[in-house]
């Protein structure tokens, strides 16, 4: 039985491994990739049709590759403009995971950590959190980005965006909107 199966065990680092098994059970596929750039190990899962990865984040100095906190993160590739308003409307109303906007990219992601030690049932119940909020993520997206373009339809003045020359260029009503895959 792995340390992540115990319940009464209490977790003060990860593995790969660890976080593999914890996810299975949770119902999730699981892969195991390398960064191509970093060589460094990897989890890749989905939920909701939506593919995200773990990323290692501090490592422990002990021998078995462990760690003590990782990270959970979502990438989207914004085709267009996604206002900052949107974010940030999320980040202030939400608790946990944070949106980041790194055009063309928005990030989603969440920390979790056992730094301390955690029970089992704890890293289960960040998992399912996760898996709630990327669930809550897309709908807010489409509906927040309909209202963008239902008010930049209904105000059809034009708005100064900055072309990589430095010269302004008016955006047209389709153009205010971005779209999110």
């Amino acid at each position: 039985m792995s340390e992540a199966t115990r319940s009464d065990a209490t977790m003060t680092k990860l593995t790969l491994d660890t976080l593999r098994d914890v996810l299975q059970q949770a119902g999730y596929r699981v892969e195991t990739l390398t960064d191509p750039v970093a060589n460094i190990p990897y989890l890749r899962s989905a939920t909701g049709g939506l593919a995200f990865d773990i990323r290692p984040g501090n490592r422990l100095a002990d021998a078995d590759q462990s760690f003590a906190d990782v990270a959970l993160v979502a990438v989207f590739q914004v085709q267009g403009d996604l206002p900052l308003e949107v974010v940030n409307r999320w980040n202030a109303t939400r608790r946990f995971a944070r949106l980041q906007l790194s055009q063309p990219f928005l990030v989603f992601s969440m920390d979790l950590s056992v730094f301390g030690g955690v029970a089992p049932a704890y890293l289960r119940g960040q998992v399912e959190t996760w898996d709630r909020l990327v669930q809550e993520l897309i709908p807010y997206l489409r509906d927040e980005l309909r209202k963008v373009t239902a008010t930049t339809a209904a105000n059809p003045a034009p708005v100064d965006r900055l072309k990589p020359d430095g010269q302004h260029q008016p955006a047209t009503a389709s153009e205010a909107s971005g779209t999110i895959q």
